[in-house]
């Protein structure tokens, strides 16, 4: 009987004011699409980088000194003559220069400057879709997931980074970047002649990784090495303060929007129906009863807004691949978890306050309240 009572009242409170019921709900899905979209985004490119770069082939990462993880990030600081060095360690086999560099005018996409015999040294090769390598400074290969979204072939021109270059080839995709130009090429655009980002590095046995990284820490002793096979884990956030520091912030400030929102809902709810509570208590509910009202009307709109926002999530998330879809957004049960539960808690916060203020009025002065 108490639960039909329930039932009735949170429904009739809920449907006599749409409007303010409606922004109740939409604000908390927006707290919902803030967390997953933004999160889901990130843990996209992270994964997708993550698989690029170990799809290389290499068996480990050589960077500077203090270098991002993400490989895009990182400087050209060190060296080309490194790689004669490294050679000389006992079980390298061979070594490929890369420079990094971003195109951000359409999405993210990494470009890498390498010299392709080097390259294909370390990596195997590509697997030719069309084409042929580059042979010229203006040249570039691209990879098929490239091709596809900004529907380019063999011998179309493209723009990037204020230079126009002529597409030779396109590869299956996986081997670290989208994008590939001669070293010299990236050396000029950069101004960083000689210098490279990071290194692949090829072992004659890759069981032996974790002894020739040793080797290369007593030669190199300020300069990171990583077996490549532990990258993907090392992109997680939890390994990245700074990323780690990024989420928490979007975490933050959706959770205030959601707090917020519901707790004016809430106290504007208690306001105008003032009289109704006024009515409730002179016919005997008890202050715990209010209290369970008010929360209960609160988790309403909260689950109704949770439901809203994974939905339009997942659209938004698909939205985002076709028009970028050199971008990915990773949306993983665990945030969904943790998004729908910092907007049950933004409810049950937002409406403490209001759910208090309305079960310690007077019931006399509640039914005189106009």
């Amino acid at each position: 009987m108490f639960f039909f009572m329930y039932k009735k009242i949170i429904v009739a409170g809920l449907a006599a004011r749409p409007v303010r019921t409606t922004v109740s709900i939409l604000a908390v899905a927006l707290e919902v699409i803030l967390i997953l979209v933004v999160v889901g985004l990130t843990a996209g490119i992270s994964n997708e980088t993550a698989k690029r770069t170990e799809g290389v082939g290499a068996d480990i990462l050589f960077q500077p000194p203090n270098s991002s993880l993400l490989l895009a990030l990182s400087n050209s600081t060190m060296p080309i003559a490194l790689s004669g060095k490294m050679l000389e360690i006992e079980g390298v086999q061979a070594v490929a220069p890369v420079q990094t560099q971003v195109n951000a005018s359409s999405g993210l996409e990494v470009i890498y400057g390498i010299d392709i015999d080097k390259f294909n040294e370390v990596s195997g090769g590509f697997i030719w879709h069309k084409g042929r390598p580059f042979s010229a400074p203006d040249e570039v290969i691209v990879d098929d997931i490239y091709a596809h979204a900004r529907n380019v072939d063999v011998g179309d021109p493209v723009k990037l980074l204020n230079h126009t270059f002529k597409i030779a080839g396109i590869v299956e995709h996986g081997k670290g970047a989208r994008l590939f130009i001669p070293l010299k090429t990236a050396e000029g655009m950069t101004g960083a002649v000689n210098r490279v980002s990071l290194f692949y590095v090829k072992l004659k046995d890759p069981s032996q990784v974790n002894a020739v990284i040793e080797q290369m820490k007593k030669v190199f002793p300020t300069y990171g090495a990583i077996p490549l096979k532990e990258y993907a884990k090392l992109m997680m956030s939890n390994s990245m303060p700074a990323l780690d520091a990024f989420i928490e912030t979007v975490v933050f400030v959706a959770v205030c929007i959601g707090v917020l929102v519901i707790f004016l809902s809430m106290y504007t709810t208690i306001t105008e129906r003032t009289r109704e509570i006024g009515i409730l208590r002179s016919l005997g509910a008890s202050k715990q009863f209010i209290v369970r009202l008010i929360f209960q009307e609160s988790a309403v709109v909260c689950l109704i807004g949770v439901v809203i926002g994974i939905g339009a999530s997942f659209l938004i998330g698909r939205l985002v691949t076709v028009v970028f879809p050199t971008l990915t957004v990773l949306i993983t049960d665990g945030w969904i978890a943790r998004a729908s539960a910092f907007a049950l808690l933004s409810g049950i916060i937002g409406s403490l306050y209001p759910s208090l203020k309305a079960a310690t009025q007077d019931p006399v002065e509640a039914l005189a309240y106009e």
